[in-house]
């Protein structure tokens, strides 16, 4: 079938992006679905920086490429052998499919599944099949999803069904950004009630993580970024103390006023910068957690002697150690009873047609969640 998709054939353009224009809205073909596989209606995508981080070339993967892994739809059609979905349903999108059936995935670790990440990182979908199409040319999948488009056909392991009753434009960020920031604060860390914690990096993520540290009843909450606006609304969200990063000192204040740092410090920004910081305001004894992508090639240091002798914990979280078919239902039910004010993320929504205007936004750091509706 022929549909709408906005492909990038080209990373590192320069900004601004609404000048530039990474990312085109051209036709495709698009393939029937297979065995294990469903096509997908998009009615909703949210500009991640993850999909960021592919424009401006920092996270490189095969060209060229239709982004967009944070996104909810409804189901038109499955392939054979799907039997967990059917036309009507409505879905979120995960951005790592999971196979059932090796090691991290019969340990309830689908985040680390080694079929997944073979897929995702060869941009494919998880059986290893290329269903986009540019005339004669091949267009690869981005996290086994491919968003921004009107229709996308995915793996069955890659959606999630959901309470129809939730809109499309809130329901697609639970695939990301609350999968990922909510799950290392409950799943990862496992804050405990009155604990002090702190979130360096208010993004999506950054900004989810502050909302599952409210959930789970953190006592003191500090935000950290360098976006005044940012921690103006962190503080909207239920964070106790922000602080802009920029300013002289911030690491020793936090420390002051925390009598040592916190129990647990998030790192969402995926740069290292942000992770020195994280660590540094962590106490000894405590936890730091890292849910950041930065650029590969990138290194963190600190003093050894700290993890031994101060009995520190440095942790990695993806996909929010969560499984998603059991957490995205928990955490909507969250949202539904009003503990978990997803809905305040979303900045705007635009079309299709304005995605590069969009990633400008996000990349000035001028929005919390942008969300595109085909």
């Amino acid at each position: 079938m022929k549909i709408r998709a906005a492909v990038i054939t080209e990373m590192g353009k320069p900004r601004p992006y609404g000048t530039s224009k990474p990312l085109s809205v051209r036709e495709l073909e698009l393939d029937e679905p297979q065995r294990g596989e469903v096509l997908v209606k998009i009615k909703a995508a949210g500009l991640c920086h993850s999909d960021l981080s592919v424009i401006n070339g920092s996270r490189p993967w095969p060209m060229p490429m239709v982004l967009g892994h944070e996104a909810a739809g409804i189901v038109q059609k499955t392939g054979e052998g799907v039997d967990d979905l059917a036309p009507g349903d409505h879905v979120a999108c995960v951005f790592k499919p999971a196979c059932g059936h090796c090691l991290p995935c019969r340990e309830g670790r689908p985040g680390l599944c080694v079929e997944g990440t073979k897929a995702n990182n060869a941009g494919t979908l998880l059986g290893g099949g290329i269903r986009l199409h540019d005339g004669d040319r091949t267009v690869y999948h981005h996290l086994g999803v491919s968003a921004f488009s009107d229709h996308i056909v995915a793996s069955s392991r890659s959606l999630v069904k959901i309470d129809p009753s939730v809109p499309f434009e809130q329901a697609a960020l639970f695939g990301c950004a609350v999968l990922t920031g909510v799950g290392e604060v409950i799943n990862t860390a496992k804050v405990k009630a009155g604990a002090t914690v702190a979130v360096v990096g208010l993004g999506g993520v950054g900004l989810s993580a502050l909302m599952g540290t409210v959930t789970s009843g953190a006592g003191e909450i500090i935000a950290v970024d360098i976006n005044d606006r940012k921690l103006a609304f962190a503080t909207s969200l239920g964070a106790t103390h922000v602080f802009n990063s920029r300013e002289k000192g911030t690491v020793e204040k936090i420390k002051q006023l925390t009598h040592g740092g916190v129990d647990y410090a998030f790192e969402t920004a995926g740069a290292v910068p942000a992770m020195e910081v994280a660590y540094q305001i962590t106490r000894p004894g405590g936890e730091t957690i890292t849910s950041g992508l930065p650029h590969p090639e990138s290194l963190f240091s600190f003093p050894q002697v700290t993890l031994a002798a101060e009995e520190r914990t440095i942790k990695g979280s993806y996909l929010g150690s969560c499984v998603p078919n059991r957490d995205i239902p928990r955490y909507i039910s969250l949202f539904r009873q009003k503990r978990l004010p997803v809905d305040q993320l979303l900045s705007k929504i635009i079309p299709l047609e304005e995605i590069n205007e969009g990633f400008e936004q996000l990349a000035a750091g001028e929005v919390n969640r942008i969300v595109v509706v085909p």
